[in-house]
C-alpha cells in the first residue's frame, strides 16, 4: 500500500493520492460510494490499477483502526 499512496503538500494540499496522480483516496471512495464498481472506475481512470484501488480502501482502513472512538454523551 505505501507504494501505492502518496502524501504530499505540494499535491492536493497534502491529501493522501494516488501517487503518480492527482486522484485522491478520497474521490475513489466516493465513486466506490456512488455505486461505481473497481471495473467502471478503471475505465473512466485509465492511469489507475485495481491495486490502487484496492491501496486506497486499505489506506482508510488502516487509517481508522488507528482512530480511537469515544462515545458522545447527550445530557
Amino acid at each position: 500500500m505505501k507504494d501505492r499512496i502518496e502524501i504530499n503538500p505540494k499535491i492536493m494540499l497534502g491529501k493522501p493520492v494516488i501517487k503518480g496522480t492527482r486522484i485522491t483516496v478520497e474521490h475513489i471512495l466516493k465513486l466506490l460510494k456512488q455505486g461505481l464498481g473497481i471495473k467502471e472506475i478503471l475505465k473512466d481512470y485509465p492511469r489507475l490499477k485495481k491495486t490502487d484501488i484496492e491501496a486506497a480502501i486499505d489506506y482508510v482502513s488502516e487509517s481508522l483502526s488507528k482512530e480511537r472512538a469515544y462515545p458522545l454523551t447527550t445530557q
